[in-house]
């Protein structure tokens, strides 16, 4: 770290060329990112993708499509809205991007009162239908009570795409000023207090444009726009608060270049250490094989990567051309009385560690205590905000055309596959007796088959139907169920949307013996897929992320207990977290409406918190470290580091909760409940945990925390009561 210190200030001026160089080559692609994003992520290669690819090349199925829903005031009469129907279909005449186009005129039940729809099918995927749905709207105008507005899966995913860049923009407007204005009050000035936002700007720009060459190998979701800026900005800052406070402090008895040298030295060991802990926590999503988890993963690790590289090369680099002119253009005076705030604080919690454990453990378990009625769902159409059109139309066309008993949440498609043709008597023997099995379980509401269909129950005479009937009456009911040795069915369960009992039912059918191969499909079987995968894998990046945490502080502290110190505090705190978001969401606190928790929330703040708060940990034992091993005093150490360092931690932990907080204004219910979720989290690392527990435990336990495998950390010979400034 000391020749890396030297080396950049002997070549600061090439050093800071280069980087410009890449910031240019990299913002240039970093524009083009929102071009290649699409989706919510939700996509596993499982056996309802495999369903739904036989729907759609045995039986048809359009692999997209869009509803159009026709409202009318109930001052137009029925001519009228009929006619803005028909005009409507006959400008979409000439829209040949369409496989198919269904009028409400063309099939009974798609007109009702005040409402209609159409419907529009694509053998495009609902990603890639962006130049389709330009073309839509250009064609499709409302008149004065008239209106018709586009919704399903193409539209959904488009507007939460442009709700996302939206999401972005309004979270950097409310973020960045305020972050500003805590790094005035931390430094005192304007040069120094705008360097970490420029770091910060530079290691989210470059990571965009590195993420968009992935876009070649990788599917990537439209929640990285939203993902990236809020990891990166807050570590970035992070960083480089941490580093040039640093400076600033060497800078008051040395040289630019011995400041700089021994800011690499220090600071920069803290940053490696603490980036290592987020960089690994953030590894462990990959064990999940879900496109989001791997994108944040994917997004995650690489803005870790280049805040950190940008901190230890960009940032000493403009430090060494600036020199003493970081203290330039002062606009409030940083005094010494801060300090001294801070070390009365310090003294406060040492002199009454048991008091402040036990007074921090109250206040953690109570906040941990609506945990227990966590409900976490699968992000659909209701993480649009509720006031976009493509998501009213969505619930006005189910309301008023789809019965709740009928909704495709409560839907689950099983394709079957006989050996030999599906009217063969031993086959149709087979299907008949699991369509019987299916229909008495007790969760079915309704199944559609060739019996309800035909309203035959026995099973002989549909069969001779099947044999002998009319060919005119068979010929739909085997277009729409049966293809030569397939045959589809879809069930309807009778409980709530997105239920742990319904995804229990679609696991326990699928690994059934049914005599015959079974696909299943449907909305209910995405959702028990994903909910697998998520609490199979999880455990698995969880366990790397503690094990390899450990084994970081370690080597960084050569102490047994500092690390698990840390890790049981991650825990408590993050589980504190997790039982204030669902009071906030869930229960509909702060004028929130009730909603379920995103599936993603748990493991996403599990995975960047767990890091996050290292830098705290870092900051915090690194400082009380060099104390201890100046004065080998276990207790004036901890309060010296506390009194260094917590001026530090609360202006990086204020701009962390800003930055991230800044996405609870925003509209996308994932990315806010996220937003909110880390910054709650932050806050009770860096004020429960950082400022109070740590430090009273580390009184509690003495020389105790320096013990490692039967050996005491050795403080230097030349022992001084009196802490290094």
């Amino acid at each position: 770290m000391d020749k890396l210190g030297s080396s950049i200030y002997r070549n600061r001026k090439w050093v800071l060329l280069i980087w410009i160089a890449v910031i240019l080559f990299f913002g240039l692609f970093a524009l083009k990112l929102p071009t290649v994003l699409s989706g919510n992520g939700f996509e596993y290669k499982g056996e309802y993708n495999q369903t739904r690819k036989i729907l759609e090349k045995d039986f048809g199925h359009p692999k997209s499509s869009i509803i159009l829903v026709f409202e009318r005031e109930k001052t137009i009469k029925d001519k009228e809205f009929h006619q803005f129907i028909q005009n409507t279909f006959s400008r979409l005449s000439n829209f040949d991007s369409a496989r198919d186009i269904t009028s409400p005129f063309d099939r009974d039940g798609m007109i009702k009162d005040n409402y209609a729809y159409g419907l529009l099918t694509f053998e495009k995927k609902a990603e890639n239908l962006g130049e389709e749905i330009a073309k839509l709207k250009r064609i499709l105008k409302n008149q004065h009570g008239l209106k018709v507005t586009m919704t399903g899966e193409p539209i959904i995913v488009q507007d939460l795409n442009v709700a996302s860049q939206e999401d972005l923009r309004k979270a950097e407007m409310i973020g960045l000023p305020i972050a500003l204005v805590v790094l005035i009050f931390a430094f005192g000035g304007l040069v120094a207090a705008a360097l970490p936002i420029v770091i910060g700007v530079v290691s989210i720009l470059i990571t965009m444009g590195t993420v968009y060459f992935f876009s070649y190998q990788f599917d990537l979701t439209i929640f990285i726009l939203n993902i990236v800026p809020m990891i990166g900005l807050a570590l970035s800052i992070d960083f480089a608060l941490l580093f040039i406070n640093r400076y600033k402090e060497e800078l008051q008895t040395k040289s630019i270049q011995e400041a700089i040298e021994m800011t690499v030295r220090t600071a920069g060991r803290s940053i490696i250490f603490s980036g290592l802990c987020v960089f690994i926590g953030l590894s462990g999503l990959w064990f999940i094989k879900i496109d989001i988890f791997q994108n944040v993963a994917l997004g995650g690790m690489l803005v870790v990567l280049i805040s950190a590289f940008s901190a230890l090369t960009f940032l000493p680099a403009l430090l060494s051309l600036l020199g003493k002119s970081i203290n330039k253009f002062s606009v409030l005076r940083v005094t010494e009385k801060e300090n001294s705030i801070w070390y009365r604080f310090a003294k406060m919690v040492m002199n009454h560690p048991i008091i402040m454990v036990v007074l921090s453990l109250a206040i953690l378990l109570a906040g941990l205590a609506p945990v227990k009625q966590l409900v976490l769902a699968i992000p659909g159409t209701d993480s649009l905000p509720a006031d976009y059109p493509s998501r009213l139309a969505l619930e006005t066309f189910q309301k008023q055309f789809i019965a709740s008993e009928k909704r495709d949440e409560k839907k689950v498609t099983i394709v079957l596959k006989t050996n030999g043709p599906v009217t063969k008597r031993n086959n149709f023997k087979k299907i008949s007796t699991i369509i019987r099995s299916i229909e008495k379980d007790k969760l079915i509401n309704t199944v559609n088959s060739p019996y309800s269909a035909t309203g035959i129950r026995d099973e002989e005479k549909l069969y001779q139907f099947f044999q002998h009937g009319d060919t005119a009456q068979l010929a739909p009911l085997k277009e729409y169920f049966i293809r030569n040795n397939e045959i589809l069915l879809e069930v309807y369960l009778n409980t709530e949307e997105h239920s742990a009992k319904a995804r229990d039912w679609v696991k326990d059918w699928s690994q059934r013996k049914l005599g015959v191969q079974a696909f299943f499909g449907g909305p209910i079987k995405f959702e028990q897929e994903i909910f697998a995968e998520i609490y199979q894998k999880a455990p698995y990046g969880l366990l790397l992320i503690v094990l390899s945490t450990i084994v970081i502080l370690m080597a960084a502290f050569r102490s047994i207990l500092i690390p698990l110190k840390a890790i049981l505090m991650n825990v408590l705190s993050l589980s504190c977290t997790f039982g204030i978001v669902v009071w906030i969401f869930q229960q509909g606190h702060f004028g929130m409406r009730p909603v379920d928790i995103a599936l993603i929330l748990p493991v996403f703040v599990f995975t960047l918190v767990f890091g996050l708060s290292m830098d705290y940990e870092v900051f915090l034992i690194s400082r009380i470290q060099e104390f201890y091993l100046q004065t080998g005093d276990n207790t004036l150490a901890t309060i010296s580091g506390l009194t260094f360092t917590s001026k530090i931690i609360t202006s990086a932990a204020a701009i962390m909760i800003v930055v991230t907080g800044a996405f609870a204004f925003t509209g996308v219910m994932p990315v806010k409940q996220l937003g909110v979720g880390i910054a709650i989290a932050i806050f009770i690392d860096a004020t429960i945990i950082r400022m109070v527990l740590v430090p009273a435990l580390m009184r509690l336990l003495g020389d105790w925390n320096w013990w490692f495998f039967g050996h005491h950390l050795k403080p230097q010979q030349n022992r001084s009561k009196k802490p290094a400034s």
